[in-house]
């Protein structure tokens, strides 16, 4: 097993999140929901579906900021034709923040050493994402600025470089 290597944080504060609530959990709704938004041109990025409850479903999704109110109006127009939701709800609020690296999915508790690091200061994860090279959460706009402090330091990223 490799390694895991932080090489450091990464954050994008352009981010907005819309969630469908109260959809049909039935095959295609994710298409319902995202296909217009693609034909629109929206970039999609981050994208939640919650596990079922009678039938029904919530589905998250983010997209830019300056996408978001044509996200909504798009998702506005398609309710009750393409698919049927108990609301609409968004915010562009909202910020990306991610730790990168390499090994990070083969190396046990580098996620959980960054939501703990995040709970202690007390910010609230909306979203998370994981990959090969990145861990991504959604945070609420106003603890960037923190989230990316505390994790530079959990992580030892503000330390200079050592001799070999």
């Amino acid at each position: 097993m490799e390694q895991a290597i932080i090489s450091g944080i990464a954050f994008n504060r352009d981010e907005s999140k819309i969630s469908v609530m109260g959809v049909e959990d039935r095959p295609g709704i994710a298409y319902a929901i995202l296909g217009p938004i693609a034909a629109a041109n929206i970039d999609v990025d981050m994208i939640v579906q919650n596990i079922g409850a009678s039938g029904h479903t919530d589905f998250s999704f983010t997209v830019n900021r300056g996408e978001y109110q044509k996200a909504l109006d798009v998702l506005s127009r398609e309710k009750d034709k393409g698919f049927a939701a108990r609301e609409i709800i968004g915010d562009n609020r909202i910020c990306k923040v991610s730790l990168v690296g390499i090994g990070m999915r083969s190396h046990v508790g580098i996620a959980a050493k960054m939501f703990k690091a995040l709970a202690g200061e007390g910010i609230n994860i909306q979203m998370i994402s994981t990959s090969e090279i990145k861990t991504s959460v959604v945070i609420d706009e106003k603890y960037l600025e923190l989230a990316v402090r505390v994790l530079h330091r959990t992580f030892e990223l503000e330390q200079a470089p050592q001799p070999l």
